[in-house]
């Protein structure tokens, strides 16, 4: 099932937070919050997995590279969600279940799914699912919101609203070496306007309904500089809340958390690599960088 292991942790009273494997949250984060996590699957051919078990990014990465064909992604089943969420509303605990963004993955469908199945007579909790409309690290941040509001003693609705009022503050960009992983992979969105020029140029884009481009430089060394450019303007913002990841570019995510450092005065919430199944749409060479204006 795609439930990780590390998902079973959650604090005995209040909302639960559920969310799925692509916010790429450290398991401090995860272990610190009790959030639960559902898997989606990724692999070659038949050999599809649960995220998770994914362990060698280095490996994987490789085999992204050297194969002429792409893996498969797949979304977890509603009863991967069940076998999360009926533990949860038996016990007469709400859930509060945030995931990507429904205009890249089938998991919001999945968890409403499950969350219809859970709502059946003689479960006391309540399970309500969000849609994220964004990835990776935007979801992450989303994912925490929820977490503190929760912990603060927050109601369900209350914490879906503390998820609405940090989607609206949010904002996310990454930059990449190449279109090309997006456009064989078939989630392109937006982005299909500058992908005749993915050769010669590094994209810079946004997680939203869809991915979607909002600048494009010539170098990787211009990439990185508008990376930073666009950590300055999200202080001028007032972000309260930072953060940076990466695929297969520790230096430049290390620089970036400098440069990071020295802008906000502070260390950004997390720092983690992009895992196997947003990777296997991206490609290694990704560079983010995002924040929420909501306090802690």
């Amino acid at each position: 099932m795609g439930t990780s292991g590390a998902a079973q942790k959650s604090p005995a009273v209040g909302v639960a937070i559920v969310t799925d494997s692509t916010s790429y949250l450290p398991p401090s984060l995860i272990d610190r919050w009790g959030i639960q996590q559902v898997d989606l699957y990724v692999g070659w051919e038949r050999d599809m997995r649960p995220e998770h078990e994914y362990q060698d990014l280095d490996a994987f990465y490789a085999r992204l590279h050297e194969s002429p064909r792409l893996p498969s992604t797949s979304q977890p089943s509603p009863g991967d969600f069940l076998t999360c969420f009926l533990p949860l509303v038996s016990a007469g605990r709400d859930v509060v279940s945030i995931h990507l963004a429904s205009g890249l993955s089938g998991t919001c469908e999945s968890a409403r799914a499950a969350a219809r199945i859970a709502a059946e007579p003689g479960h006391a909790g309540r399970v309500e699912v969000v849609d994220s409309q964004t990835g990776a690290g935007g979801l992450g941040l989303l994912v925490v919101a929820a977490a503190r509001a929760a912990v603060a003693g927050a109601s369900l609705d209350a914490v879906v609203q503390a998820v609405q009022d940090a989607r609206r503050t949010l904002d996310i960009w990454f930059c990449l070496d190449t279109l090309e992983y997006l456009r064989r992979g078939g989630r392109i969105g937006a982005a299909q306007a500058i992908i005749g020029a993915a050769l010669t140029v590094k994209p810079i884009l946004t997680f939203g309904t869809e991915i979607a481009p909002v600048g494009r430089v010539r170098t990787h060394r211009r990439a990185f500089e508008r990376m930073v450019e666009y950590l300055r303007e999200l202080n001028d913002r007032g972000a309260s809340d930072w953060i940076v990841q990466h695929a297969q570019e520790p230096e430049d995510a290390a620089r970036l958390v400098a440069e990071g450092v020295s802008i906000f005065g502070s260390s950004p919430l997390f720092c983690t690599q992009v895992g196997p199944v947003l990777g296997a749409h991206l490609g290694s060479g990704l560079l983010v960088g995002g924040m929420s204006c909501l306090d802690a």
